[in-house]
């Protein structure tokens, strides 16, 4: 495969599965280090926190958060343009096709699937992943704890995160009951939008012939896309409890700056740790 050179300076390059809400938050602490970050997503993704998830560059070109642009590029070869202009670069590969190419020194597993969708060792000197479905050293050399809780953004050096519960986390009092999952397959036709205050029993979208009633009185805080197609029992809405004035959805969650900084934290020591081995001297980490 034909490689560019991809670094600018003696910036490294991060690369990150997946570019949810959580993903996101990474992306930012790793951006604001000196990363050149490079975000990897599939051709649709499924987020319904999407005011706050850079993966909506995949469909609409271009996204932002708060001080974040992310573009989308085709190849590697187009990142370097992207990143010259101060945003980021997000690709449509689920297999991580592109990693030759982008060279990354650094690879976070992102996507927050409860389960290992393919990373592994060897894709990038240091390998981090978010959440249950990993074990290190086995899979990746960190595993960042996801569960709300005492242990929320504990970087684990030996063993797995907590297993995945089901259940929510509680805002407002509220956890599984906040969530709407599709209760049949169909495309996604919205009633309302994130940041709509909606009352218990309203209809906030369809999918397919079928309407979506929010189940409590409260916020929208996640909605997944319109014309999205669904399989039946995805998670296709949040409703926050609270009222308007006390949800933010237009930036990155507590929870998702507080994995960044767990990712940031995990990567600074990993890169510590590896230098000390001759083996792993070639590695550049900004410090």
């Amino acid at each position: 495969m034909h490689r560019v050179n991809l670094e600018m300076g003696n910036a490294p390059v991060a690369v990150v599965r997946g570019g949810g809400d959580i993903a996101t938050g990474v992306v930012q602490k790793l951006w604001h280090a000196g990363f050149q970050v490079a975000i990897l997503e599939i051709a649709r993704p499924l987020v319904i926190r999407t005011t706050v998830a850079l993966c909506t560059a995949v469909t609409n070109g271009v996204a932002r958060v708060e001080d974040m642009t992310a573009r989308r590029v085709a190849s590697p070869a187009a990142c370097q343009e992207v990143w010259q202009d101060g945003e980021i670069p997000i690709l449509v590969d689920p297999t991580c096709s592109f990693l030759p190419g982008l060279q990354p020194s650094l690879l976070v597993d992102a996507i927050i699937a409860k389960k290992n969708l393919g990373t592994h060792r060897g894709m990038a000197p240091v390998m981090i992943a978010l959440g249950p479905g990993f074990s290190a050293p086995e899979d990746v050399d960190a595993v960042i704890e996801t569960m709300r809780g005492h242990d929320l953004g504990r970087v684990i050096l030996e063993g797995r995160a907590l297993p995945n519960t089901g259940i929510p986390g509680e805002i407002g009092g509220k956890s599984a009951e906040r969530v709407v999952h599709a209760p049949a397959a169909g495309i996604v036709r919205q009633n309302r939008r994130i940041g709509d205050r909606v009352e218990k029993g309203e209809t906030i979208c369809r999918i397919g012939d079928v309407s979506v009633p929010s189940p409590l009185t409260g916020t929208l805080r996640g909605l997944i896309s319109e014309g999205m197609m669904v399989p039946k029992g995805l998670k296709c809405a949040d409703v926050d409890p609270r009222s308007e004035d006390e949800v933010d959805c237009l930036s990155v969650s507590d929870k998702a700056r507080a994995l960044g900084g767990a990712v940031l934290e995990a990567a600074m020591y990993l890169h510590r740790r590896k230098k000390r081995h001759p083996h792993y001297e070639h590695l550049k980490i900004a410090g």
